[in-house]
């Protein structure tokens, strides 16, 4: 069986060029904050995803909703961010088309902060997270749905990277929603792919005794 995949995102080196978009935010950041380590809770304040002044003022800080997911907390942040990116992102260029791509990263990423908005506490929320559990997500149920085997691995797997990724100052609501419109998003594209071909061969065998 052939199965017919749209034009894959790989000519475009998408993941490149949002590690190097992220990387640039950062280092922005940094030299403004005077801090690589660290950035300046200021400048978070202003770009990442602040709940408390979404709910309170609304329409002039829906961008922050988009900004959060290129601002990062510090150096560990961004460094174990980009290598999530760099593994799921390359992977997901095999896998789907360039609006495919853009659409499950940013969508995800926004379907995540979102959730964080409407059940999260009134904090500054910053990071791609959301984002890239989106790609991880599609990435997983999209390879077990396509080639026909039981998604039920590929949800195990999806719950045990959430667990392990708990912890002090995590964001788990943008994790959750980004992870299951993930896993919505390429169950549904695996199960519009069209095999191109199917043969089916039959083989008569018959011996004669020598």
């Amino acid at each position: 069986m052939i199965v017919k995949v749209p034009k894959s995102s790989q000519k475009y080196k998408i993941t490149y060029i949002l590690i190097v978009l992220i990387i640039t935010i950062y280092a922005l950041c940094a030299v403004i904050g005077g801090n690589v380590i660290t950035i300046d809770p200021t400048i978070t304040a202003i770009l990442g995803q602040y709940n408390g002044l979404i709910l309170e003022y609304g329409f002039p800080f829906y961008y922050q909703l988009f900004t959060s997911m290129f601002i990062h907390a510090g150096l560990i942040h961004i460094v174990g961010n980009v290598m999530c990116l760099l593994i799921f992102g390359l992977r997901a260029e095999e896998m789907f088309s360039l609006p495919e791509y853009l659409g499950i990263y940013f969508i995800g990423g926004l379907v995540g902060n979102l959730l964080s908005l409407a059940l999260g506490p009134n904090v500054i929320s910053v990071g791609a997270s959301g984002a890239i559990f989106a790609l991880f997500g599609a990435c997983i149920i999209y390879d077990r749905k396509i080639t026909q085997q039981s998604i039920f691995g590929a949800l195990v797997f999806a719950f045990f990277l959430f667990i392990i990724n708990m912890g002090e100052n995590v964001n788990l609501l943008a994790h959750l929603g980004g992870l299951v419109f993930g896993l919505v998003v390429g169950y549904i594209l695996a199960s519009k792919r069209k095999p191109e071909k199917e043969y089916q061969y039959t083989i008569n065998c018959s011996y004669q005794a020598i």
